[in-house]
């Protein structure tokens, strides 16, 4: 196994333990909804700090329940997930793309110079 299956695996590893560890410990079963959002954890510390606080800005749109907010929010992670592959994924074949034109090249200049190949004199 090389080193970078090796990464590979430890971070898959460390990802699996974040997702699996909070509900196997049972964290948050004292709470009336265990996993909540930063925004509604927000939410209840200001209105416990200053009862009285009005919002600025009221949501555009309020999803009828949250499993349709949670659903949402999933689907824009994997929209955001999406493009980042496809970029990252289109730079590696441009790359790739790029040493296969390189390689080629040189083996046309090598033809066509009638070098089948390196000399030691080449420094190889």
């Amino acid at each position: 196994m090389n080193r970078n299956t090796k990464i590979n695996l430890v971070l898959l590893l460390a990802v699996a333990a974040l997702a699996v560890l909070p509900l196997a410990l049972g964290l948050g079963d004292h709470k009336e909804e265990p996993f909540t959002g930063a925004d509604a954890q927000a939410e209840t510390a200001i209105t416990e700090l200053d009862p009285g606080y009005e919002p600025w800005f009221s949501p555009l749109y309020e999803p009828p329940s949250a499993e349709i907010e949670s659903a949402l929010f999933a689907l824009q992670a994997a929209l955001g997930a999406g493009v980042l592959a496809y970029y990252f994924g289109l730079r590696r074949g441009r790359r790739q793309g790029e040493e296969r034109a390189t390689a080629r090249q040189e083996a046309a200049d090598r033809a066509t110079a009638g070098v089948p190949g390196e000399s030691p004199a080449d420094g190889a």
